[in-house]
């Protein structure tokens, strides 16, 4: 009888690779699930959940995301200092025009398991405003949403 063995990634296995994303005109969640799954290594043949297989991705003109329906009055962003009444809350058209990179890496960093790996696989995501990046000498691959 002919028995099928199931093989798991060792680390010396893994190759990262580099992918650029433009954000310019896309929906927010759809370039956050994309990111994510390439983060995490989930297009590769070889994924395992315990190891950081993902690939590198770095987003571009995240200034010139869309986000659908009324979602720039209406969906706030939280943060609190610990202090009594030190909560702050920032919708997302003001967070747009002060750090539009901080939109894109929450709702990645959302999509990533509540776990230690999540910590080193968010390292690997590289956000900038405009569209010039410092990461041309890695050669990455162009991806469309």
């Amino acid at each position: 009888m002919k028995r099928t063995t199931t093989t798991t990634a060792k680390i010396n296995d893994i190759k990262h690779r580099w992918f650029v994303i433009d954000a310019k005109g896309v929906t927010l969640g759809r370039l956050a699930t994309a990111a994510s799954a390439i983060l995490r290594g989930k297009d590769k043949p070889i994924y395992s959940p315990h190891l950081d297989c993902g690939d590198f991705v770095v987003i571009v003109n995240a200034k010139d995301i869309k986000a659908t329906g009324n979602k720039d009055e209406d969906k706030l962003y939280f943060t609190h200092s610990g202090y009594p009444r030190g909560d702050k809350q920032v919708s997302l058209g003001k967070l747009r025009k002060t750090d539009p990179v901080r939109i894109i890496h929450h709702a990645i960093k959302g999509m990533l398991p509540p776990n230690k790996l999540s910590d080193r696989i968010i390292t690997k995501l590289k956000i900038y405003a405009g569209e010039n990046h410092p990461h041309e000498a890695q050669a990455p691959k162009v991806i469309k949403i």
